[in-house]
């Protein structure tokens, strides 16, 4: 937890970033082929004190709570199983399917610190999330969910005038009979239905934990890595995010 409050009375602005600092896939375990990049999962979590780090240079006048959570992913003999089922910090129970979508359980619990302990004003995570993502935008977007237009129309201007660009993605209520579970409140990767629609899924689990906040999703699962050198990004991780949501917080 990591705290700039420079902004008087006003309630704080969360941030909340996934921080795999790698990802095996766990017990579900990945193929080896491509794994040594996943010492990038911890990049939400990086952008998330990049934030930090730049606002408090700047001696930003707004306060700010800059959450991460880090986890390692591995096979173990006390990893958690496919089948296994925990409860959140809310106080819901999730059944793991797969182990290889832990992030989402980190973020949830990340969020709901948020939302329990620090009553903020706006409350925003950043994660490199979902494959699906990449599939739809690219490396040049990151998918942003949110129901607030407001903040939407804030975030794709921020998104504009830092180069760091966002896609407004929906968030789609008949998707969310996928997250249903036989043993427990909710299963955390939408395997109750097929809708072949990973991110939208994972963002729809993500917004239960957030509470009644004006609440914003980026999934940079796509944007914070780049596979050659290309333009102002050199090969490997980004820190796209860092100029967003710097940008987004100095524009207010």
């Amino acid at each position: 937890v990591m705290e700039w409050m420079q902004g008087g009375d006003e309630k704080p602005f969360a941030f909340v970033g996934k921080g795999v600092v790698f990802d095996t896939g766990g017990i579900s375990l990945k193929p080896a082929t491509g794994m040594e990049d996943m010492t990038m999962d911890m990049g939400g979590a990086g952008v998330v004190s990049g934030v930090m780090k730049t606002l408090a240079m700047r001696k930003a006048k707004a306060n700010i709570v800059g959450l991460v959570g880090l986890v390692e992913n591995m096979p173990d003999g006390k990893a958690q199983r496919p089948g296994d089922v925990r409860t959140s910090m809310k106080g819901e129970t999730i059944e793991v399917i797969n182990t290889d979508a832990e992030g989402r359980l980190v973020l949830a619990d990340g969020l709901a610190y948020a939302d329990i302990n620090l009553d903020p004003d706006y409350l925003i995570d950043i994660a490199t999330l979902t494959s699906s993502v990449t599939l739809g935008l690219g490396r040049q977007f990151a998918a942003m969910y949110t129901r607030d237009d407001k903040l939407a129309a804030q975030f794709v201007k921020a998104g504009a005038d830092s180069g760091d660009r966002v896609w407004r993605m929906p968030l789609i209520d008949d998707y969310k009979d996928s997250l249903g579970s036989d043993v427990a409140d909710f299963n955390h990767n939408a395997s109750a239905a097929k809708y072949s629609a990973g991110s939208v899924t994972a963002a729809l689990f993500l917004e239960h934990f957030a509470g009644k906040r004006r609440w914003l999703h980026l999934d940079i699962a796509g944007t914070g890595r780049s596979e050659v050198d290309a333009g102002e990004n050199p090969k490997g991780g980004t820190g796209y995010g860092v100029r967003l949501l710097t940008q987004w917080i100095m524009s207010l």
